[in-house]
């Protein structure tokens, strides 16, 4: 078997972040792999029955930036990944998490996952998407409450 090359971590700030930045970052270290990070920042409409879909407060977006690109540059710099290795996206997560993927030669996507059964899965999920759309191998780390 090869060993990986480029590692993407799929980070989303979430309480296990942790979890799933470890297990990253040590699969990173076995396969002496470059690890790079990808946060997606979905713009999600407001919606109103009455009249329908209100986009975010251009404002209120970029604060949303902002905040994100501290926080990846605050992970980045706890997981020694310099700054040219890390990426913060607008839009579809599983869709720009293996575009990123796709155009940085990576080899291997860790996405966190909860395992969600019934509704949740028939909804989709970030990880659900990424597994079904990316290129390359997928570890999707099984989340669990402490």
């Amino acid at each position: 078997m090869n060993r990986y090359q480029h590692i993407l971590l799929a980070v989303d700030f979430s309480e296990h972040g942790k979890q799933v930045s470890d297990k990253a970052l040590n699969v990173a270290k076995l396969n002496q792999a470059k690890l790079s990070l990808v946060h997606v920042v979905e713009n999600l409409p407001i919606t109103d029955a009455a009249y329908g879909p209100i986009p975010f407060d251009v404002d209120l977006t970029q604060e949303w930036l902002e905040a994100s690109k501290e926080r990846l540059a605050k992970l980045g710099a706890d997981l020694g990944v310099p700054e040219q290795q890390q990426w913060l996206e607008m839009g579809s997560a599983k869709m720009e998490i293996v575009r990123v993927a796709e155009d940085n030669g990576v080899d291997l996507i860790v996405v966190g996952s909860h395992g969600r059964h019934g509704l949740a899965l028939l909804l989709g999920s970030t990880a659900n998407g990424v597994l079904h759309h990316a290129k390359c191998d997928v570890l999707a780390v099984r989340l669990t409450d402490d």
